[in-house]
């Protein structure tokens, strides 16, 4: 009952999908422009750096608030899992980011929902997602790039803290959190299904912080167009 509970929570949370609300406010449904990705890479080639990052904070908030209040109500009775539960909340989060409801399941990657879990998680998972998705990124341009990588790297760094004893859990339950984590990153693999298609045909679209990236928007087809 707690993990339903869990999933629950971080639910909530991923439906406030801040891509779309932010382009609502701006008299635009962000799903119809761009790639179509109400997520924090579409909005800043959609509106900009600024509103980019403002996407960005936002949808990682979401997820470390809905991992700290679960630390809140668990934190106490349920110590020897509180790793797992978080987990479960973080993926409540992603799903809600990513299929939101209320509007019809269309949302984002949920990858700046991830880094919202990687930064409210460990400590020890921090750096290494740092070095993996800003090293991709700034080397190829490449977001899709970065964004597989630091999953793969959590992913993999999660499994050897686990086994090193570092989540002070028993084995069976840090089964189950490899298997949660293990589907979210099949999950985000699948939503970059076409990304990765693109990067290895040579024509995944690079994203820049600069304004070569907001001369590239202009020529950004709109879908309703």
């Amino acid at each position: 009952m707690v993990r339903i509970i869990c999933l629950l929570i971080g639910y909530v949370f991923g439906l406030f999908q801040t891509a779309y609300i932010y382009g609502r406010l701006h008299g635009i449904d962000i799903r119809n422009y761009g790639s179509g990705n109400a997520g924090t890479t579409n909005t800043l080639r959609v509106f900009g750096t600024k509103a980019g990052l403002l996407v960005l904070v936002g949808d990682i908030m979401k997820c470390i608030l809905a991992v700290v209040v679960t630390g809140v109500i668990f934190g106490s009775s349920h110590t020897d899992m509180i790793y797992l539960l978080k987990m479960y909340t973080a993926a409540g989060a992603i799903i809600g980011h990513n299929f939101p409801f209320y509007l019809k399941f269309k949302g984002g990657k949920g990858i700046a929902a991830t880094a919202g879990l990687i930064l409210s998680f460990h400590p020890y998972l921090i750096p290494m997602g740092l070095i993996l998705f800003f090293g991709a990124f700034f080397i190829t341009h490449y977001v899709s790039l970065g964004s597989l990588l630091v999953y793969a790297g959590f992913m993999i760094e999660t499994v050897i803290l686990g086994q090193m004893g570092v989540f002070g859990m028993t084995q069976p339950r840090l089964n189950e959190m490899y298997v949660i984590l293990a589907l979210l990153t099949a999950m985000a693999f699948w939503k970059h299904r076409e990304n990765i298609k693109r990067l290895l045909s040579g024509t995944e679209r690079k994203t820049y912080l600069t304004h070569k990236n907001e001369a590239e928007n202009r020529d950004v087809e709109n879908k309703e167009a």
